[in-house]
């Protein structure tokens, strides 16, 4: 990723809180309806001609809405938009599925194949482009004549160009608008940073005022979501039956605990990735995928590091001010000397903290000594960059 030039731009969300109506609120869930029943339509459709060894492109399915519309009424009252936009979500989504199973990824790492989306599990979501929606005296327009109430929290720098509509899990509705903002590039440093993510701390770096200690959110309020998780148990309605009243009061009270800590760690995220890209140029971040530490008896932890968040804000950051970020590669980072680059024989257990190379006899903590590798590898550190031996494509730009 190249740093910005001057007038370069970029697409962004800017989220703002919405007030419905009771008349808004049921429309909008009617148009969710239609939607989720479009997606169910493509997702068997979809099965369908995967049995049969057949094509099942975007084109095909813009006929199969066309056809849908005309055989059910209750479908052509809603708006077209949302629903075309619905389909172009199911084709991307099993566009980027099949990309992955042809390119032999593992596992851990493939996008899921598109699934139905069940009324009772499926939050609402609704996408509009710029025909389906217009901003007047305030107050948000979409097609099919439902109008919403927008919490101004800060003004559009320019006129959207989309929106989505969602609700979390907490009931609340969101308006999140697609602007094209300019980029922030900030005062050049001429520093580079290594960093390398673990679990102890989410991200140790070779600059010690820039380690980001483990925050523990979840765990602080771990005591706060086991009480409203055993109310929830405690209420749960049989199978069958409708759910009561103290019941969707627990379940609302859990749903608030993890909206909390996903937002103290998001937060975190933030913060610690504008002090890195305000006093470094250049950043060699490990592309590491935390997905396989779920069935690690590091899960839990793992879990509340938050490592990929983490990482994704860092990314965004950089793209906004313009700094480079380098994708490093992370075989082999715990056994590589980051000082002479000679590799270890065998891979070194957890339980080892320290670092010690046999060519050169330099001891260093584990995760310091991976962090310098990544500057290693990226280029940054030329002394050094000569004796490494990568097994291949080690450095990649984040696009």
């Amino acid at each position: 990723m190249a740093a910005g030039k001057g007038g370069a731009t970029e697409p962004a969300r800017y989220t703002y809180r919405l007030r419905l109506s009771s008349t808004a609120r049921i429309a909008l869930s009617q148009e969710w309806d239609r939607c989720r029943w479009v997606w169910n339509q493509c997702v068997a459709r979809s099965r369908a001609a995967h049995k049969a060894k057949e094509k099942c492109g975007p084109a095909l399915l813009d006929r199969l809405l066309t056809g849908w519309r005309a055989e059910h009424g209750w479908l052509g009252e809603g708006s077209c938009v949302p629903q075309q936009q619905i389909v172009r979500d199911f084709a991307k989504s099993r566009g980027k599925a099949a990309k992955d199973i042809a390119a032999r990824l593992p596992v851990c790492q493939r996008a899921g194949m598109p699934r139905f989306k069940k009324k009772d599990l499926a939050e609402p979501s609704l996408n509009y482009t710029r025909r389906g929606f217009r901003l007047k005296d305030g107050q948000l327009y979409l097609a099919g004549r439902i109008t919403l109430i927008v919490v101004w929290s800060r003004p559009l720098p320019v006129a959207p160009s989309s929106v989505r509509i969602y609700r979390d899990s907490l009931g609340h509705w969101y308006a999140s608008f697609v602007v094209a903002t300019e980029l922030q590039p900030l005062p050049g440093t001429d520093r580079s940073i290594g960093i390398d993510w673990g679990v102890k701390e989410i991200a140790t770096t070779t600059s010690d005022a820039h380690d980001l200690p483990h925050p523990q959110h979840g765990r602080k309020s771990a005591a706060r979501l086991r009480g409203c998780q055993q109310m929830m148990a405690r209420r749960k309605p049989k199978r069958g039956q409708t759910a009561s009243k103290g019941y969707r009061e627990a379940k609302r009270k859990a749903a608030k605990a993890h909206k909390k800590i996903a937002r103290q760690r998001q937060d975190t995220a933030r913060k610690w990735a504008k002090r890195v890209t305000r006093d470094f140029d250049e950043l060699a971040v490990e592309d590491f995928k935390p997905k396989f530490l779920a069935k690690s008896t590091m899960a839990r932890k793992a879990a509340d590091a938050a490592i990929g968040a983490t990482k994704t804000a860092l990314t965004q950051m950089a793209r906004k001010h313009g700094r480079i970020v380098h994708l490093v590669h992370p075989a082999h980072t715990t056994m590589d000397c980051g000082r002479c680059g000679a590799r270890a024989k065998h891979a070194l257990p957890l339980s080892e903290r320290t670092y010690t190379c046999t060519a050169c006899g330099a001891s260093s903590p584990r995760d310091k000594n991976s962090a310098r590798v990544m500057l290693v590898r990226a280029g940054f550190n030329p002394a050094g960059a000569d004796r490494t031996r990568p097994d291949g494509p080690q450095v990649r730009q984040a696009a």
